[in-house]
């Protein structure tokens, strides 16, 4: 029962539709009409501004952080620990609140690999600000950092009790979908007609 109840908890945890919650409460926006029209931490960022931004993208990545704790602490293998927040993930990308649609993955996939793989995610986060200082480039800056994150996972130690092989596997299939939800970013990187960010107080 309590494996049931853990990919319940990842899925529902990573469906909750932060942006699109604190852009309508907070804004009466919502921000999939607007910018973008994706409900992650960017498009909140752009058409919400900072603050609103920034709060999305602490609760996406915390819809991936917490279900990990709860299964740390109920003792699940070191491989299912992994599924769980692959399920965060997928819960973020298909919320089951906006009709199985939601945001790219990048912010749930930061707080779950932030508590399985702290040193490879800081190693991906200082790539990802590097690139988007330069370009000003977010969808660059996280296709790069979904580039680094796998081969960091490979190369340097992971939490202790979690599957290195298992997480291995998850960064890389993880690194492939982030750049794949990017597809049409990267069109637009091509033609020259990707925007970007712009950085506020």
């Amino acid at each position: 029962m309590k494996y049931i109840f853990l990919i319940l908890l990842a899925y529902f945890s990573g469906s909750i539709a932060s942006g699109v919650w604190i852009g309508k409460t907070f804004k009466g926006i919502d921000i999939r009409t607007v910018g973008s029209k994706n409900s992650g931490a960017t498009n909140a960022y752009r058409n919400l501004g900072a603050v609103y931004g920034i709060m999305t993208l602490v609760i996406d990545a915390l819809k991936g952080y917490l279900p990990l704790v709860v299964a740390q602490k109920m003792e699940v293998s070191d491989k299912f620990i992994v599924v769980v927040g692959l399920v965060a993930i997928l819960g973020h990308t298909f919320s089951c609140f906006l009709n199985f649609k939601g945001g790219k993955g990048v912010a749930t996939s930061l707080g779950v690999f932030l508590f399985l793989a702290p040193k490879p995610v800081g190693i991906a986060v200082l790539g990802f600000l590097i690139v988007v200082f330069t370009t000003r480039y977010v969808s660059l800056s996280s296709i790069v950092a979904s580039v680094i994150l796998p081969i960091m996972v490979l190369i340097l130690p992971v939490k202790e009790g979690v599957d290195k092989l298992t997480l291995s596997i998850l960064s890389i299939f993880i690194g492939a979908f982030v750049i794949y939800k990017h597809k049409t970013n990267i069109s637009r990187l091509l033609n020259g007609t990707e925007s970007k960010i712009v950085f506020k107080k």
